[in-house]
């Protein structure tokens, strides 16, 4: 049975034990499909206080994770985890992408390291196979940012999701599309019908009103997404098709 094997090492273990317990994830756990483990960076730390920061090398303002904690740490959950990939939740690093997700749950073991404050003493870097950042934004701590990595990760082994298909129809699984909308009942709400074709029970039709509809919001949202894509004739043409066209 393939799974995910992961550890998260964060100051602030609540704040991933609550997200990995409930809904698709919390199952997937239950079912033996997703081994979550969250560490507290506290347990490596010395002292009576156990300390896990200091004020920075040339001033400024903030904090510095030290590094023999969160380095103590890691070295630790290789060992729990041996062969594990060792990411470090970073605003520098490569942006986590579907094919990076896909390259990750394939691995299957994972230990995320999550910095907060100003960040990580630079020393730490080179305990860790990779920096991952989740976009052109900062947070104040990786935790959130480690767990988009878990779920995006663990939402591709087999038997996670109810649905088999759900992954592979999703917004950037496979071509660079935008996934297309989504009704359900009412059929009617507020003055807006839900399209004709998807109450027709024509599942070709159906099929290509949503390969429609993906690439008319990929183009208009996201068109350097669209720039990517490998149109064939009949995509040009499902482009601008109306309903009565499909």
């Amino acid at each position: 049975m393939k799974r995910l094997e992961v550890e998260i090492l964060t100051l602030f273990p609540r704040m991933c034990e609550g997200y990995l317990s409930e809904s698709i994830l919390g199952k997937a756990r239950e079912a033996g499909l997703l081994d979550a483990r969250v560490t507290d960076i506290r347990e490596y730390a010395s002292g009576k206080h156990r300390v896990t920061d200091d004020a920075p090398y040339g001033g400024g303002g903030g904090m510095v994770m030290k590094p023999e904690p969160l380095t103590a740490a890691i070295e630790a959950a290789r060992e729990r985890l041996p062969g594990a990939r060792v990411l470090l939740m970073s605003p520098r690093g490569e942006p986590l992408s579907q094919r990076l997700v896909e390259e990750l749950a394939e691995h299957g073991r994972l230990v995320i390291a999550c910095g907060r404050y100003e960040g990580v003493d630079e020393r730490v870097r080179t305990a860790v196979d990779m920096e991952v950042s989740c976009g052109d934004f900062v947070l104040t701590g990786g935790e959130l940012a480690a767990l988009c990595v878990v779920d995006a990760a663990a939402r591709l082994v087999p038997g996670v999701l109810g649905n088999e298909t759900s992954a592979g129809r999703e917004s950037f699984a496979g071509a660079p599309l935008l996934e297309y909308p989504h009704y359900t009942r009412p059929p009617a709400f507020r003055g807006v019908e839900v399209p004709e074709v998807l109450l027709s029970g024509d599942h070709r039709r159906v099929e290509r009103w949503r390969r429609r509809e993906s690439l008319r919001v990929t183009r208009e949202r996201r068109p350097d997404l669209f720039a990517r894509l490998q149109l064939d004739e009949d995509d040009r043409r499902l482009i601008e098709a109306g309903d009565d066209e499909l």
